[in-house]
């Protein structure tokens, strides 16, 4: 259980952890709200993002989470769209730390620089970042797609489904523990580690 894949994967999963909570921060205080700022959160140190118990989970049993960057949408000019904005900061810096990770791997070896543990480590953070956009533009609160979602609908759909926000953990965990979730979002980061790859060797 705690072979070398392990030890590996806590580097890993503090990347993709901490550059989403802190994109989520950066695009809240761009657009207008100091509190992330106030808070701390506006920073790459892993500790200030971090949850113990959720990093704890989600280095052993895949299934975890982050502290959440708390966000006043008041302090927003266009506080529908602009809390969309943030939403969609977190998955899109993971979807370019996964590029970027790809990158350096493909650079690395190309140069003839082979780590075996700089290659796992940066193979499973391609991985995860992919894993952790994907997951999180699922639209069940309290992720991420759950407030792009509620950008877009009517004003009374999107009440009520706001209002059930408040079971969507419930939900997560359902979906999550009856194997639903890992059969939508596996074959859509696939698709996505694909087109990286090919990206990355159109540059190369």
């Amino acid at each position: 259980m705690f072979g070398p894949d392990m030890i590996f994967r806590l580097p890993a999963l503090l990347i993709a952890l901490t550059i989403h909570e802190y994109a989520h921060a950066r695009v809240a205080v761009a657009l207008g709200d100091p509190t992330p700022k106030f808070q701390g959160r506006l920073t790459l140190n892993p500790i200030a993002h971090l949850d113990p118990i959720g990093l704890i989970m989600l280095w052993l049993v895949q299934f975890g989470w982050a502290k959440p960057v708390e966000v006043n949408a008041r302090n927003f000019k266009n506080w529908d769209k602009d809390m969309m904005w943030v939403a969609l900061a977190g998955p899109g810096s993971n979807i370019l730390m996964a590029f970027t990770a790809g990158l350096v791997y493909a650079l690395v070896n190309k140069f003839g620089v082979n780590v075996d543990a700089l290659n796992q480590i940066l193979t499973l953070t391609c991985i995860y970042n992919i894993y952790f956009a994907i997951f999180n533009l699922l639209p069940i609160p309290p992720l991420d797609g759950s407030k792009v979602l509620s950008n877009y609908l009517p004003k009374k759909y999107a009440y009520e489904y706001n209002n059930f926000a408040r079971y969507g953990t419930f939900v997560l965990i359902g979906l999550v523990y009856l194997g639903i979730v890992g059969f939508i979002v596996s074959p859509i980061s696939k698709v996505f580690l694909h087109m990286i790859n090919t990206m990355i060797n159109i540059i190369l």
